[in-house]
């Protein structure tokens, strides 16, 4: 009986064993950052905010000449960051505006800017995220994919520098807002199959050489005013929602329409 007895509770407390198992607090990552430990992940879920903008290292980028001027901290990744088949739980915090959703009648803000830069290599592949994930700002130096990785909230790369190779975002998936405006790309960007299923903003994007939409769908509002294309690779990409902006748009010199696209 006793036997019977043990294997029984055995049963019963696998499952919290497997679960526990499988999921990773995002303290845990913020510690293993600032230890300078490498960051590994495969097949986990990660429960809480990974919030990158208050890392130990974080510093005040600049001085301000006065009490008006927003201050603006600097936290720095400096170790590989590989997320593979993870679940974000959370938000995945490299940028963080504090007064972004306060309206302040009487001037009363923290006139503070925090963001994120990442000196290594970063991947966050077939991934999810289930809630917002902000990029704004956040400076790459490594390597960077994010390809198959599904973005449920907003994705905000706005401002964004991607200074090495070409940045992979083949088969990602945005259920709500791509946020792309301005982004800074030095070797180009890979959209190959991803799946736009709501507004997508490239606004004043300037894409180099060998940057990628091949095969991708937009459905929503897709935003390209005043972007720039050299030699795109645009293959099989659709416009399935009611409305583009081109505006000002430019491909390899030429102004561009929906036309010129399915030239290329």
């Amino acid at each position: 009986m006793k036997n019977v007895l043990l294997v029984l509770s055995v049963l019963f407390f696998l499952p919290a064993l497997s679960f526990a198992q499988n999921s990773v607090s995002a303290t845990e990552i913020i510690a293993k950052i600032n230890r300078g430990e490498a960051v590994s992940y495969q097949n986990v879920r990660i429960t809480g905010d990974v919030d990158l903008t208050q890392l130990q290292n974080k510093k005040l980028e600049r001085e301000t000449e006065n009490d008006s001027d927003t201050k603006t901290y600097i936290s720095t990744v400096t170790v590989p960051l590989h997320f593979i088949n993870c679940t974000f739980a959370g938000k995945v915090l490299a940028y963080y505006n504090p007064d972004a959703n306060t309206i302040n009648f009487f001037g009363d803000s923290d006139n503070e800017l925090f963001k994120t830069n990442f000196t290594k290599d970063v991947r966050f592949e077939n991934c999810t995220f289930e809630e917002e994930s902000a990029f704004k700002y956040s400076r790459f130096d490594g390597a960077v994919s994010f390809a198959g990785s599904h973005f449920k909230e907003e994705a905000l790369f706005k401002y964004t520098h991607f200074n090495k190779g070409s940045a992979n975002f083949s088969r990602t998936t945005y259920s709500e807002t791509a946020n792309f405006k301005y982004v800074n790309l030095t070797e180009g960007i890979n959209f190959t199959q991803a799946a736009f299923r709501d507004d997508a903003d490239f606004k004043y994007a300037k894409f180099p050489e060998n940057s990628s939409f091949e095969k991708a769908s937009f459905n929503g509002f897709a935003n390209f005013k005043y972007a720039e294309f050299t030699n795109p690779k645009l293959k099989g990409l659709t416009f399935k929602g009611n409305s583009q902006d081109f505006k000002y748009t430019k491909v390899n010199g030429r102004s561009a329409n929906l036309a010129l696209w399915s030239e290329l």
